[in-house]
């Protein structure tokens, strides 16, 4: 084309740019100038949008460092399997926002103290973790009612979502569940990284205090 071999044409003939109209899906002609401001407002929106979006990516980044970091400061001050459940209730909710959390722990327990905490293997009560434990995957969305009943007794009906961690490790097998009262906070669809890491940081810190016992 003339223009792009010779893109010093307007600036040798300004006038002309008033004058040149270019077709509008509207049906109505607009000028080179007005077309070239639509243009460079829809970039500019374009570009807005992916800095709000690359911001918001920044701030949940931020606020999961946040989390983890408590979360693990919490655990290394426990010096008792009684402590790690009694921080750990305290971090999910402070930090978390979390309505419930449970822990369960696949084995005979080692104290009258904590039998509320650990399931027999071979316990009925583990059927409804199979499928978590097997593919040693996450699971977020509405629990069964067995599910919700194993892990949040009394107050399972009020469980309308939760996100179903298991933990699989050679010296250590369990349950992690963290649950809310709002259907949506905990979906299908949410990523398991995050939920994984969790597991590994607090099953390794479990591990280490029942060997001690």
């Amino acid at each position: 084309m003339y223009l792009q071999k010779h893109p010093e044409f307007f600036n040798e003939h300004l006038e002309l740019l008033e004058k040149i109209t270019i077709p509008h899906p509207s049906g109505n002609a607009i000028s080179l100038i007005s077309k070239q401001l639509e243009m460079f407002r829809s970039r500019h929106h374009e570009m807005e949008s992916q800095l709000t979006t690359l911001i918001d990516i920044a701030r949940d980044n931020d606020t999961a460092i946040m989390r983890m970091h408590k979360l693990t400061l919490a655990l290394l001050d426990a010096s008792t399997l009684e402590e790690v459940l009694e921080n750990l209730t305290i971090v999910f909710n402070d930090y978390f926002f979390t309505d419930f959390f449970a822990l369960r722990i696949v084995g005979n327990s080692p104290s009258p103290n904590l039998e509320e905490i650990f399931i027999p293997r071979g316990s009925e009560h583990l059927v409804p973790f199979l499928k978590e434990l097997n593919n040693h995957t996450p699971s977020c969305g509405m629990p069964t009612l067995a599910q919700a009943r194993v892990l949040f007794d009394g107050a399972a009906a009020d469980v309308k979502s939760c996100a179903i961690i298991p933990m699989c490790f050679t010296e250590l097998e369990g349950i992690l569940a963290i649950g809310s009262r709002e259907k949506d906070r905990y979906h299908y669809s949410m990523g398991n990284v995050f939920l994984t890491q969790m597991s590994e940081l607090i099953g390794t810190r479990l591990i280490s205090l029942l060997q001690k016992l």
